[in-house]
């Protein structure tokens, strides 16, 4: 006789089953959450400037030709949601509203790569730009979204990262190069002077120098005197 509330071999059976079956389940839930999407939060762009709006996406599925792109826009000041570009085996980009022959293909889905780029911005292309990929059976994803900021660049010089360390690195040396350089031409000046005040030569460079009859002094006139009347009395007969 069986007890009130047991179950039979079928009903134990079943409750064997259940976990494997819930078990599945969550396979099948993580397969197909198996697909992410990755973009950059925040692009700043200037007016007039090609803005790339950059989308990676990691299917665990093979990629196929019913992989499916779509890029969605919402202005910054609120609004509907619009579709400005499709992708599905080739790029369809749209051919109506603001962004009518504006929006490039630069992405490959080889690589997993679903960019776009936003050609000539203006300052009312502001907003929201969302990006989907599908490939199934990976259809379910994260669902990130990119803030386009479009300003005036203006007069004001822009700084990079390698502009800003290259200043940082040669502008040391160059301002020792310029303390050197200013070291020297004071010494050179004080030197100048000194020789202007009362320079004496060396014994070698007096040396060198030629004598000239008319510095030669009372010495030289001496001389010469002496050799006249040396000269004067050969001359005279005995």
């Amino acid at each position: 006789m069986r007890r009130p509330g047991a179950a039979g071999p079928g009903g134990r059976r079943l409750l064997l089953l259940l976990p494997r079956g819930a078990l599945l389940l969550l396979l099948g839930v993580c397969n197909a959450l198996s697909l992410e999407i990755k973009v950059n939060p925040k692009v700043r762009a200037f007016v007039g400037e090609q803005a790339l709006l950059k989308c990676s996406f990691r299917s665990s599925s093979p990629i196929t030709e019913s992989l499916l792109v779509d890029w969605t826009y919402r202005p910054l000041a609120g609004g509907h949601m619009e579709t400005i570009f499709h992708y599905r085996s080739v790029p369809h980009p749209t051919t109506a509203g603001r962004f009518k022959d504006r929006i490039i293909w630069v992405g490959n889905v080889a690589n997993g790569d679903a960019s776009i780029a936003i050609e000539s911005p203006e300052l009312s292309d502001n907003g929201t730009f969302i990006c989907s990929v599908k490939n199934p059976p990976d259809v379910y994803h994260n669902i990130p979204q990119t803030v386009l900021l479009v300003t005036e660049r203006g007069l004001a010089f822009q700084l990079s990262s390698a502009a800003l360390l290259s200043i940082l690195v040669f502008l040391p040396s160059a301002l020792v190069l310029v303390l050197l350089l200013v070291r020297m031409g004071r010494k050179f000046r004080l030197l100048k002077e000194k020789g202007k005040c009362g320079y004496k030569k060396s014994s070698i460079e007096v040396s060198d120098e030629p004598e000239h009859p008319d510095r030669a002094g009372c010495g030289g006139k001496l001389k010469e005197w002496c050799l006249n009347c040396v000269d004067t009395d050969e001359e005279d007969p005995y």
